[in-house]
């Protein structure tokens, strides 16, 4: 038995042909949804890029307990059971924040893992004067010049790290299909911002734009005109439409080998990212509307064959690492709260009656595939939120002394297997988002807000109907409690009085 998983980060759903999108050019994954199942009421758990490649390994939520950070000696990792149990597992990326402190320890679960330089801010290249162009928004700091000293690197396509990523993948399936036993990870930084992108793929969306260079929105309100802003979403379909043709690669490997044979393909993403919807740009500044939590996924299994077909089945990224441990026949850790998606797809049932989903320190969501249910902090409880870690690294790198100075030993929770966390007080891992522990000012006065997605699936306007948030409250008391939730999410929430009687 082997797995392929492609990996892409900020995929958008909605621009999707296989989702119903009719002006962006992505055939392959049109031809990806003809062998496969392809999934309606799929979501993101932890948001946004490490969090969610935590749940990836461990089947279970990182956003109650604590913000970006590195895989902890305690987790248990899906990549490492299957290296520990002669399942060979590679690793090829251009996932930048990996290699950086706040992100360590991803990469050493595999037993092989190659990494392609260049993407964003990756301290790739050292120039110490460099002339960056004239362009709209794009980060202002080391960053975002460092991401034009990239670029120079990268002017042809062979170079830019997309193509070299999935080159590195396909040499793997080359040298090893005819092997047993081995799980590759194909994991692309695209779409992700900036959206850079060779000419032939811009050239698939002709369109009149007499600005300056815009392919790298800032987390804002939209302020630019509707030319500016037409055209960066253009920016981005253009390198959808890049990713598309990679995935057409390994789609054509899996035809050339009989891969479908005995090959478990997934192609997944982490979160999805607005592009104007709601007057916004970019992801972490705003609610976490559909356009960033409802997220694409595709499945092919080939002990139960089933293509071409759609499934409502109500999962989420937490279920990915019980699903390949399933497929080559390991035991699932009790601590993985995630669930094999074979099971619903033979019965066609959900996988959950309900997901949670977030970023710690910010609103907790949760949805039932219908409803969507936003509770926000109490105004005076903002800052009652704490990280539990073992290894205390966040975003951007280590944490400041004046965090570290408030740490004090935690005996642990359920899932840390008897390990002492260290406790720091403090909320979202960007320190611009929370001054003193507040949201944001553009999430600040959000409340709790309840949306139908059947009557309202662009999330336009909220209801009242207090049945029903009431039932959602409850069920997201429970699946806390069912995660270990520490005492202090349920304070800052206004939910205590929905705890069980001790």
């Amino acid at each position: 038995m082997k797995a392929i998983m492609v990996m892409f980060d900020s995929l958008n759903r909605h621009l999707l042909e296989p989702y119903g999108c009719d002006w962006t050019k992505t055939p392959n994954f049109a031809r990806l949804a003809e062998h496969t199942v392809t999934f309606d009421n799929f979501y993101a758990g932890s948001l946004p890029c490490m969090p969610a490649r935590r749940e990836l390994h461990t089947g279970r939520y990182n956003f109650l307990h604590r913000a970006w950070g590195p895989i902890e000696g305690y987790d248990d990792s899906m990549p490492e059971i299957l290296k520990s149990n002669g399942i060979y597992t590679h690793l090829v990326t251009d996932h930048w924040h990996y290699w950086e402190e706040g992100g360590a320890n991803y990469q050493t679960k595999y037993n092989s893992f190659e990494y392609a330089r260049g993407q964003e801010g990756d301290p790739w290249k050292g120039h110490l004067k460099w002339d960056v162009p004239e362009h709209i928004d794009g980060r202002q700091d080391a960053c975002g010049k460092q991401e034009y000293i990239n670029r120079y690197y990268m002017r042809e396509e062979k170079n830019q790290a997309i193509a070299v990523t999935f080159q590195n993948g396909l040499d793997f399936i080359e040298t090893n299909h005819a092997e047993d036993n081995w799980f590759l990870q194909i994991e692309a930084f695209d779409p992700h911002e900036p959206f850079f992108s060779p000419q032939k793929y811009k050239d698939l969306y002709p369109h009149e734009y007499h600005g300056i260079m815009f392919d790298w929105p800032a987390y804002h309100p939209v302020r630019e005109s509707e030319e500016a802003v037409q055209h960066c979403r253009y920016e981005y379909a253009a390198l959808l439409s890049m990713c598309d043709a990679y995935l057409g690669k390994v789609l054509d490997m899996m035809d050339q080998y009989g891969l479908w044979e005995d090959t478990m393909l997934i192609v997944n993403t982490d979160h999805g990212f607005l592009l104007g919807e709601h007057n916004w740009w970019g992801k972490i500044q705003m609610l976490y509307y559909n356009e960033i939590a409802h997220t694409p996924f595709f499945l092919w299994d080939p002990r139960l064959k089933l293509k071409n077909v759609r499934s409502d089945c109500l999962a989420q990224t937490i279920d990915i690492a019980p699903t390949v441990l399933d497929f080559f026949g390991q035991a699932i850790p009790k601590d993985m709260l995630g669930r094999p998606l074979r099971q619903c797809l033979e019965s066609g049932t959900n996988a959950h009656d309900y997901v949670l989903f977030g970023q710690h320190g910010m609103q907790v969501y949760i949805t039932d595939g219908r409803y969507v249910y936003v509770r926000s902090p109490l105004p005076d409880k903002e800052d009652v939120l704490y990280n539990y870690m073992s290894v205390p690294n966040s975003y951007p790198n280590a944490m400041p002394v004046e965090v570290l100075r408030t740490g004090e030993w935690h005996p642990g929770f359920s899932f840390t297997k008897g390990v002492p966390l260290m406790k720091y007080h403090g909320g979202s891992w960007i320190p611009s988002m929370q001054q003193n522990g507040k949201l944001p000012e553009s999430l600040h006065a959000a409340g709790n807000l309840l949306f139908d997605l059947e009557t309202d699936p662009k999330q336009l306007n909220p209801i009242d109907d207090p049945q029903v948030e009431e039932r959602m409250i409850r069920a997201m008391v429970k699946l806390m409690l069912e995660n270990d939730s520490p005492a202090e999410q349920f304070e800052r929430l206004g939910l205590e009085s929905y705890l069980p009687t001790p």
